[in-house]
């Protein structure tokens, strides 16, 4: 009998971190402590100001300046976050549009693949895609066989960059969680390398999140996984990749880095079904053990891909 699969605690522990919302009364004390707080901050770079000026109007005036600065950065940043959520409730409305057309009038149909078209407008890497796509989108006339044909174009790329994405991550968490002996550490590599692989993926497909946004999209992804049970490894997953029980004759710590590195796949994949404007209907959905195999096989030293199943 081989022995039980680690339980892949690093990004279990990571989802529950980043679905775990803090209570009211603690919202509600972070946000009176965060003001008292930038009030204090505001107050004393004024009192520093005016007191510096008192004693040297040249120092006093690059202080000032240098605190304009400063305040000009920090509404830019806060614009940028604001602009990156916008971005991907832009690209949520875009995907139910879009599930809607294949069943709308022909006009609607093109009006919603148009909007898509012109969310990918100046990208060099779609550029021969939305080219190829104009030119036959004429000879189309249904919509269902429009919005499909949108989809074959355009989203195959941006799947391709995407798994990409997903499988360096994976790697990276499996790396990760094998040669960090520390608990704690190995969760906040998980949880930090998911966070960056979720904002990959929403970049791949036009979301370019900000870091709320990036964190609003993991919390949704690993709220879903963890809704539906399915941030867990069976043994058909790893039989695709180690074969057999090769996991059982690793180093419990190794085990442990496959099988988190597994888990960090199969986030990648509910990632890319979240970020995707277009729901997967003319192109195959990627399967879990495809993604694990081609995601893990160099850490076995196998370069050649798993194909999705």
């Amino acid at each position: 009998m081989p022995d039980p699969l680690p339980a892949g605690g690093a990004v279990q522990a990571a989802a529950r971190v980043a679905t775990t919302r803090p209570s009211a009364l603690t919202r509600a004390a972070m946000w009176v402590s965060g003001s008292f707080l930038g009030g204090l901050l505001v107050l004393g770079a004024w009192d520093a100001i005016v007191g510096l000026a008192a004693r040297n109007v040249v120092l006093g005036w690059a202080l000032g300046a240098l605190g304009i600065a400063a305040a000009v950065l920090l509404v830019a940043l806060v614009l940028r976050e604001l602009a990156g959520l916008a971005r991907l409730g832009r690209i949520d409305r875009l995907r139910a549009r879009l599930d809607a057309a294949r069943t709308a009038p022909l006009a609607e149909a093109r009006q919603a693949t148009r909007q898509l078209r012109a969310l990918y407008t100046g990208r060099d890497d779609l550029a021969w895609a939305t080219s190829r796509l104009e030119e036959r989108t004429a000879e189309v006339l249904d919509a269902d066989a429009l919005v499909a044909l949108t989809e074959a174009e355009l989203m195959a790329p941006l799947d391709a960059q995407a798994r990409v994405c997903v499988e360096q991550a994976a790697r990276r968490v499996a790396l990760a969680t094998a040669l960090i002996p520390l608990a704690l550490a190995d969760v906040a590599t998980a949880l930090w390398a998911n966070l960056r692989m979720v904002r990959q993926v929403a970049q791949v497909y036009g979301g370019a999140p900000g870091t709320l946004g990036s964190w609003r999209l993991m919390r949704r992804v690993f709220g879903h996984l963890l809704a539906t049970g399915a941030i867990a490894l069976t043994d058909d997953m790893l039989s695709s990749v180690a074969g057999g029980g090769l996991v059982a004759k690793l180093s419990r710590r190794m085990g442990e880095g496959v099988v988190n590195g597994a888990l960090t796949a199969r986030v990648g994949l509910a990632a890319i079904e979240v970020c995707r404007p277009m729901p997967f209907a003319a192109l195959p959905r990627p399967s879990v053990s495809g993604m694990v195999g081609r995601a893990l096989a160099g850490l076995w030293g196998r370069e050649t891909a798993t194909e999705d199943r």
